[in-house]
Formats: C-alpha cells, sequence, structure tokens
C-alpha cells in the first residue's frame, strides 16, 4: 500500500491505513487514530467521517465479511489486507451510511485498491457495483430458525460470544447488548481535582470549539459531545488539569475510599489512569504505590502522573508474587480481562479473543488476588475490578476468592458513597452494561479484610 504524507491524507486514505494495521498487527483502532488524527490536516468533518469509517467498518465486520463472502467468486482470506480493507470500508459506506453517495463509497475504495496489486481496483469495483444492484437490504442474512447464528451476522459479534452472552444475559436481552456494542461511546475525561474544577472546565471550553456536558455517574467527569480531537492541543491538557478516562473506569478509584494520608497500592497500575485518580482522591498525601510487571508501561505511569502533578511510588513486579513486606488501608486489583465490556470503545477486541481466553484470564485474576491478599491490613479494603462482562471473570472469580480467604467479607459497593446505587447488584457489587447504562462494562467488587 502506497504511504501518503500525514498533512495530504483526506479521512477514507486514513481509515484504511489504520484498518490494515489493526488486522495485520496488535494494534488498537482508537490509538492509531488518535496519532494520524493528531498530526492530519483534516477538517472537523473529515475527521469525523475517518472516525466513523474506522470503528464503523472494524465493529461491522462480521456482517461485512458474511455478505462479501456471498459476493465474491474466491475466498475473502485468500486476498490482500488492502484489498480486504477497502471492501469492507466501500461496504460500510453502502450498507450505513446513508448519506455517503454510491458512487463516491465505490469509486473511492476502488482508488484504495489500485496499489495492492494487478487486478485488485477491478475487482473492488464488480463485488461493490455487484452489492449495489442486490441491494442492501436484499443481502442475505442466516435464517430465523438459528437465531443465535443470525444475531452473530446480524449484530457482528463471533458466534462463540453471542452464545455465552445468550447463556448469561438471556435472548430477550441480547439484542440490546449485542447493538450497544457498536454504537461508539462518547469520549469522557476526568477533572484533575488537585489542579481544576468540572465547573472551571466546563466554562472554558467552549471556547476552544469543545462541547462537552458534566457526566451523570463520575463526579469528576465530563462527557465530550464535539471537538475530542482539539483536546491534547489544549492549555488545560499541557497543565495536567484533566486525564482522558472513560466514565465506568472513573467508578473504580472512589471504591478504595481514597482519603488523604492513606496508604494504597494500585497492583496493576498500566496504564496509570486509575492510579492517578486515587492520587487525586488522596490529594497528594500518603502513600500510593503503582505495581506492574511491565517496566516500559510504568514509563508512562509516572509521565501521566508528572503531568498530572501527583506524587507516585512506580515498582516493576508481578503482583502475583509482591517484594512487599508493609500492609496498606487499600489495595487495587484492575485486573488484565477479556476487555469484553469495551467493545464500543475497542472493536477489533472481539476478533480477537478466543473462548479459551476468559479461564486462562480467570485464573490470572484469581493468582492477582491470592497475591496481594497479605498486604491488606486488617479492616482494609481489597477492590477488584474488570471491564469484561463475562461471569467466569467476575463473580466467579470473587467467590474462589473468598473460600480461600475467609478473612475477607463483601463490602457494599455503594457504602459510604463509594459508586452509585443504582449500578450496584443485589449481591452489592459494581456493574455497568452498555444497554442499560450508556457506558463501558465493568465489573468491580470491594472486599473488606475482617479486623
Amino acid at each position: 500500500m502506497p504511504r501518503h504524507a500525514v498533512g495530504r491524507l483526506d479521512a477514507r486514505p486514513l481509515a484504511h491505513e489504520i484498518l490494515i494495521r489493526v488486522e495485520t498487527t496488535d494494534a488498537f483502532a482508537d490509538v492509531l487514530l488518535g496519532e494520524r488524527l493528531a498530526g492530519a490536516t483534516l477538517g472537523a468533518a473529515d475527521a469525523a467521517l475517518a472516525t466513523r469509517l474506522v470503528y464503523g467498518a472494524i465493529a461491522w465486520q462480521g456482517r461485512l465479511d458474511h455478505h462479501l463472502h456471498g459476493l465474491l467468486r474466491r475466498p475473502l482470506e485468500s486476498l490482500d489486507p488492502a484489498v480486504r480493507a477497502a471492501l469492507r470500508l466501500g461496504l460500510y459506506q453502502l450498507l450505513f451510511l446513508d448519506r455517503v453517495p454510491v458512487y463516491a463509497a465505490v469509486d473511492a475504495s476502488v482508488d484504495l485498491a489500485r496499489g495492492a496489486g494487478r487486478g485488485a481496483a477491478g475487482l473492488v469495483n464488480a463485488v461493490l457495483r455487484r452489492a449495489v444492484v442486490i441491494g442492501r437490504d436484499a443481502l442475505p442474512l442466516p435464517p430465523h430458525g438459528d437465531p443465535l447464528a443470525r444475531a452473530s451476522v446480524e449484530w457482528s459479534h463471533p458466534p462463540w460470544l453471542v452464545k455465552r452472552w445468550a447463556a448469561e444475559f438471556g435472548a430477550e436481552e441480547l439484542p440490546r447488548l449485542l447493538a450497544a456494542n457498536n454504537v461508539r461511546l462518547r469520549t469522557a475525561v476526568r477533572v484533575n481535582r488537585h489542579r481544576s474544577t468540572r465547573a472551571a472546565l466546563l466554562a472554558e471550553l467552549p471556547a476552544a470549539g469543545v462541547t462537552a456536558s458534566a457526566s451523570a455517574w463520575a463526579g469528576d467527569g465530563l462527557v465530550i459531545e464535539r471537538g475530542a480531537a482539539r483536546l491534547r492541543s489544549l492549555a488545560a491538557w499541557d497543565e495536567g488539569r484533566f486525564a482522558f478516562q472513560s466514565e465506568a473506569a472513573q467508578l473504580i478509584a472512589p471504591l478504595l475510599a481514597p482519603a488523604p494520608g492513606m496508604r494504597l497500592l494500585d497492583a496493576c497500575a498500566v496504564p496509570g489512569g486509575k492510579t492517578a485518580h486515587l492520587a487525586a482522591l488522596c490529594e497528594r498525601s500518603g502513600l500510593l504505590v503503582a505495581l506492574d510487571a511491565r517496566a516500559a508501561g510504568l514509563r508512562r505511569v509516572r509521565a501521566e502522573a508528572l503531568r498530572l502533578g501527583a506524587d507516585v511510588v512506580t515498582l516493576a513486579a508481578d503482583a502475583r508474587r509482591p517484594p512487599l513486606r508493609a500492609t496498606f488501608d487499600g489495595v487495587l486489583v484492575d485486573a488484565p480481562c477479556s476487555g469484553l465490556g469495551t467493545l464500543s470503545r475497542h472493536p477489533e477486541v472481539r476478533w480477537r479473543r478466543r473462548p479459551e481466553d476468559v479461564p486462562r484470564l480467570a485464573r490470572l485474576q484469581y493468582e492477582l488476588l491470592d497475591g496481594v491478599a497479605p498486604l491488606v491490613r486488617p479492616g482494609g479494603l481489597l477492590v477488584y475490578a474488570v471491564c469484561t462482562l463475562t461471569r467466569d471473570e467476575n463473580e466467579a472469580v470473587v467467590d474462589s476468592f473468598l473460600r480461600a480467604h475467609p478473612r475477607f467479607t463483601i463490602e457494599h459497593a455503594a457504602r459510604d458513597g463509594g459508586a452509585p446505587p443504582a449500578l450496584i447488584t443485589a449481591a452489592g457489587f459494581l456493574r455497568t452494561l452498555p444497554h442499560r447504562d450508556g457506558l463501558d462494562g465493568f465489573f468491580a467488587a470491594r472486599l473488606r479484610a475482617r479486623l
């Protein structure tokens, strides 16, 4: 694929480049898009189109590929990644973007395929024009007789995940969850209360062309309605007055009931958003240790802490075997997980995860809790959090931990203002769901060590 100078890119070549990289590497679309938009001379409309093309083509990839298999006369998998990306972009526009003229969707996709070898442009042209002739409403889906297979294609999720969620959420709720995962959530930021207030930041953003509103769930949160791409160019960013953090993620640090003078451990600290939040809630006093096995990631934690004025001690170590003897008032285990609660924000995750990842990660999550349990002082708090919806990584991990560690007991997550009561389950856990709450899917348990 020919490389374009950043400043010369328009929306479709930019989206095409990102789709290829997401498919052929382990990169994430949001990171690539943020980097490219930061350097590209795109107007607001083109930046918005590029964003919609990237997220839409990845989220709907399962349905697009289902239709492409029927439209092609050769296996989709045999094509060059650049051709697959051009086909997906073109078909996505034909199926889901009413305001894009048919000729623009087809011709632009043909142009994108020209550098992919002999015959690539002609193939893309023929396939997309075949789709136009058939009509988007006539492109076939699996029969209604197999509802899970149909839901998998219709809502573009892998079959194993649809089957799992059908069992956990029920057939009636399943389509709402799948549909919500295909709607990109708005960007959210957390105001750094050490350096600003929500009211002050809200008042100054409009002058920079940014429209925002106060989060309904997170006390320091703002939801960005327009102009998110401009945020890193603002003086408020350079001055450390806000940080990017989803609304659901902002609900985790308060569960530790952080207060000035406390000794806290963030046991899986990278990339550092919750570490910085804890520092702000503790008003930069006490001791805050950020531990993680990824030494390179801890450099990012330190850099963000410096930008935000947070006092953090970093330690590169495996939380399953922490080299610490001291105890803490609170320990946070924001554990590695399948990430299946963040499909709106990270649509590529649904295509990268496999069924065997869930039990593997659940074992790791238990081992992390087991490793840090001795570091929680009598009467202290241990908070377990993950951004996934699978019960195996949620309640089942907590159940296993409590059976092995009877000195801990579940404490209601809303106690003492820890989390909004509307987001708490009957068992006292924090749970957010995309289709019910308009948030990423998070789970958190607040566990109190007996005196």
